[in-house]
């Protein structure tokens, strides 16, 4: 299914120190302290961030605009075994949104957003914040299929 005139809006862009796809940590892995990233928001959206403040973790959406064209089926670097894009977190999708639970370290003046544990490369579009709620979207209970025995300890959710 088709939408006439779909299309997405950025709302600013992110500064990252990672000018590569190559360069960039997997899935927000970091040594601690995680480097300090950027988020720019551009005027016409500034008011939407009104009631941040004392937040500690925030779910960034962005386009990867630097991944290659969509794969649906691959095998990833760690494991054995052809899987889809669907079951992965790999960036070659069909279209390339990237998501990163980040910690929020603030404001910087009235358009910068403070934050740690990205993955994206430096200039990547962003298009869209929302408040991480542990209540909802942590579930400890979630199983995680083939990917478990590559699970990794998650740093970025831990305050």
């Amino acid at each position: 299914m088709t939408q006439p005139g779909f299309m997405l809006t950025p709302i600013g862009s992110i500064s990252t120190p990672w000018r590569t796809v190559a360069d960039c940590p997997r899935n927000g892995r970091q040594p601690d302290p995680a480097p300090v990233c950027r988020v720019h928001i551009l005027p016409a959206f500034v008011p939407g961030l009104l009631g941040l403040e004392g937040m500690s973790h925030l779910i960034l959406l962005y386009w990867l605009d630097q991944a290659k064209s969509s794969q649906l089926v691959f095998t990833p670097p760690f494991d054995p075994e052809p899987r889809g894009v669907f079951a992965t977190r790999g960036p070659r999708r069909p279209n390339p949104i990237g998501m990163s639970v980040v910690r929020f370290d603030g404001l910087d003046g009235p358009d910068q957003l403070l934050v740690r544990f990205l993955d994206c490369v430096d200039g990547t579009p962003l298009l869209d914040i929302k408040p991480y709620l542990p209540t909802t979207d942590a579930e400890p209970d979630a199983a995680m299929g083939w990917l478990a025995p590559h699970a990794t300890r998650n740093t970025n959710t831990e305050p």
